[in-house]
């Protein structure tokens, strides 16, 4: 609900890269990320093919996972400033790329060629935002030490995407600084890269109908919060001073027993 943007690109990516892996798979050269023939064949199309579907159905499973995650992301900003967010990180992250390969090339020898496909840069970049903006909630423990909160789930969502392929930390590290540029606007960049506003009215109206959802009606309203995630955040507060409560009342008895 509210997050047509975050549901189209949890739909049409997924189900172009499933139809490449199962039916299509002579076509799955259109879509290799080939820095080789983006920088000696000018092949500058790759970038856009390369850098939107992935090829790998693991790829594909664990970030279309994240976008669900991140859909609180469009619900807070709205999804012109949303779409302008990943347009930004995923033109970013194209430029960074290229420096990364070239210096792991000047550095360390190594001559990468290409690199994994998908829409990854931007999925990573939205972890900046996630990490400073999202409340942390602590949800159990393990073993006593270890404590799981409502974060962990992702943080280990992109810990797997981060170890599928040798050389997806090119595309995790340009992912991140390109977030960290647009998050904290150095340069200006949020107001260089953005979605103009005729252009999200284009999309609202033709789009947006076909990828929009209902408000769901079977949940009940707690709090004054002004989101459904915002609500859902104040009943897992309120679990949680719950079971704090209950935890305190236990102590007290086993005192009275002592």
């Amino acid at each position: 609900d509210k997050a047509p943007l975050s549901k189209s690109l949890l739909l049409v990516p997924s189900a172009i890269s499933i139809l490449l892996t199962l039916l299509f798979q002579h076509y799955q050269k259109f879509f290799a990320y080939n820095l080789q023939a983006v920088k000696e064949d000018f092949q500058i199309w790759r970038l856009v093919c390369g850098r939107t579907i992935c090829l790998d159905l693991k790829d594909t499973f664990c970030s279309s996972l994240l976008i669900y995650n991140f859909r609180i992301f469009e619900r807070r900003y709205g999804s012109r400033k949303f779409s302008s967010f990943l347009l930004g990180a995923w033109m970013l992250s194209a430029l960074f790329d290229l420096l990364l390969v070239e210096i792991t090339q000047y550095i360390f020898g190594i001559t990468i060629n290409s690199l994994p496909s998908g829409f990854l840069g931007p999925v990573f970049a939205l972890f900046v935002p996630f990490y400073s903006s999202i409340p942390r909630v602590q949800v159990t423990q393990v073993l006593g030490h270890f404590s799981i909160t409502n974060k962990s789930l992702v943080y280990i969502l992109g810990l797997q995407l981060l170890t599928s392929g040798s050389y997806i930390w090119i595309l995790a590290l340009s992912g991140l600084i390109s977030g960290i540029c647009y998050n904290s606007s150095i340069l200006k960049v949020h107001r260089i890269l953005c979605v103009p506003r005729w252009v999200a009215k284009i999309f609202s109206w033709t789009l947006e109908p076909v990828f929009s959802s209902a408000e769901p009606t079977n949940e009940v309203r707690v709090g004054m919060g002004a989101t459904v995630d915002i609500q859902r955040q104040q009943r897992m507060e309120l679990l949680d001073r719950q079971i704090m409560m209950s935890q305190v009342a236990q102590m007290r008895r086993q005192r009275q027993q002592q």
